[in-house]
């Protein structure tokens, strides 16, 4: 274990730093540097990385941190007491990357548990939970996991989070993104009387545009201890949208009409910072302002087969301008894509294999193409353009591809609100969609938002509709796949109590819906 004497050592041995970075590395020791927590992620059979980032002052400017690099004691166990030691080393914290300390830790036994945690001189972390996956050739007889994120800071408290970190036996979760929202505050919403009512917390700093201000915005998120309690129980798989660079950008363009080259340096800092914070390899590192395999497979023995998308960075601009709109030519494109060209024939080399009892497609934007319409004087089709609705032709080529196939799964977010629904080609149903709701964006909700009815009405293929916070947990054996949609009564008040508002079941081998 490193002393005070031996960190300030190496501050001092630092080439071009000098007596003002000792100085902050001594006031640095008033803070608990592991104030943001630990996590883990992106698990294999044989392991996982392991997340923590020192930041004894997260608010200010580099956490509170000397501009230094500083090693980090690491240690995995095979029990939660930490009497068996299975794994130990030494990473080094640097500040290129704020501090964030990523271990791929390799070489463990499938299938199971393991503990972990971190120490920088007499300082130690909080213990975290991790587990690695099941062998490829495994023939587990069931799986849970969890699916989460788009979490407003300034919309509601995430006690979502605490009651997904109690879930038991959750394999892993799958957090689809908008991890933060890069507004700066905002100014008052307003009651039902029209009189103005204040946030539920309050976002410090800017809009975010450069490193400084992304970092800020992550650390006033995982100051929360309930998203910290998830993340250190559970083992995350977690990919970006939007809100981790700005509402609704895709490849180089935003909504602002920002010039490209301009727009890349914003989206070239998200993603280091979305990086710094996330519980991802180091082949995820950006290169070249994007990150370039965001999207990436996991298997869970003979069960499950998992495809994480990236349905930002290589996206064609959104049809029409954008929005909630009628129908326009643009949505017809046939040169238009939502992923790569890369991407997409990795993932239907993927789905053509037939190794797992399921195929799961876990993104970012609903792959149903519902009429938003929500109500009866509206007379045109109304689609979200933001979302595979805006995209005809790869959303049908996509659909197409998975007739014939009768296990396919498709996990989504970004809506703000729990779907569930069939998936259809030449209008026959292929696939299963669920869309799992916020944990706090959009406040606190109801039951049904206005004019959900006339949205039921209109799309016989949407089967359910809910406009609560909370997140999904799936379970699923070689013959049946049961999503329940798990919603909290309230986030703007501490204390929101947990209930399953509803569960659904996919049979294998027949793309349809019933609800328990």
């Amino acid at each position: 274990m490193f002393t005070r004497r031996q960190i300030l050592t190496t501050a001092a041995a630092t080439p071009l730093v000098g007596a003002p970075a000792i100085a902050k590395a001594q006031s640095w020791f008033a803070g608990y540097p592991f104030a943001l927590g630990v996590t883990s992620g992106d698990p294999a059979p044989d392991g996982f990385v392991i997340w923590t980032k020192l930041a004894p002052k997260p608010f200010e400017p580099h956490g509170g941190m000397p501009m230094v690099p500083l090693p980090v004691k690491w240690e995995v166990a095979g029990d939660d007491r930490f009497k068996i030691i299975v794994a130990s080393g030494e990473a080094t914290a640097r500040p290129e990357l704020g501090h964030s300390v990523h271990v791929e830790v390799a070489g463990l036994q499938p299938d199971r548990p393991y503990w972990y945690r971190f120490s920088l001189g007499s300082d130690q972390s909080a213990r975290g939970r991790a587990r690695t996956l099941p062998l490829a050739s495994a023939s587990p007889a069931a799986l849970k996991f969890g699916v989460a994120g788009c979490q407003n800071y300034e919309d509601g408290l995430f006690t979502a989070f605490r009651h997904l970190a109690r879930e038991e036996d959750i394999a892993f979760v799958y957090h689809y993104g908008d991890f933060i929202y890069e507004y700066k505050q905002r100014g008052p919403d307003y009651d039902k009387d029209s009189l103005p009512v204040d946030q539920v917390r309050h976002h410090i700093g800017q809009d975010c545009f450069d490193v400084g201000d992304y970092r800020l915005r992550y650390a006033q998120y995982l100051s929360d201890y309930d998203l910290q309690a998830a993340r250190a129980q559970h083992t995350w798989f977690p990919t970006f949208d939007d809100h981790e660079v700005e509402n609704n950008w895709v490849g180089d363009f935003d909504w602002k009409d920002v010039p490209a080259e301009v727009f890349r340096l914003r989206r070239q800092a998200g993603l280091q910072v979305w990086y710094e914070y996330m519980p991802v390899r180091a082949a995820m590192l950006p290169r070249n302002g994007i990150i370039t395999n965001a999207y990436r497979e996991a298997r869970f023995g003979d069960l499950l087969s998992i495809d994480f998308l990236d349905t930002r960075s290589f996206r064609s601009d959104q049809p029409c301008d954008d929005g909630f709109k009628p129908y326009c030519p643009g949505i017809g494109d046939s040169k238009a894509q939502v992923i790569s060209a890369e991407e997409e024939s990795w993932l239907l080399r993927n789905l053509a294999r037939k190794q797992t009892s399921w195929n799961c497609i876990a993104q970012q934007v609903m792959m149903m193409s519902l009429d938003r319409r929500r109500y009866d004087d509206e007379k045109e089709k109304i689609y979200n353009l933001d979302s595979w609705a805006g995209y005809d032709v790869p959303r049908d080529r996509l659909l197409a591809r998975m007739r014939g196939l009768t296990n396919v799964v498709v996990l989504t977010g970004d809506e703000h609100q729990n779907f569930a629904g069939l998936l259809e080609s030449q209008g026959k149903p292929v696939a299963v969609e669920f869309v799992s709701t916020s944990i706090s964006s959009g406040g606190d909700g109801s039951d049904l938002r206005k004019g959900s009815d006339v949205m039921l009405k209109n799309n016989p293929e949407l089967k359910f509709v809910n406009d609560q916070r909370g997140y999904l947990v799936c379970e699923i054996t070689p013959d049946a796949w049961t999503t329940h949609f798990r919603v909290v009564d309230q986030v703007s008040v501490a204390g929101g109590s947990i209930s399953t508002r509803a569960s659904m079941t996919v049979a294998r081998g027949e793309p349809s819906l019933q609800i328990a």
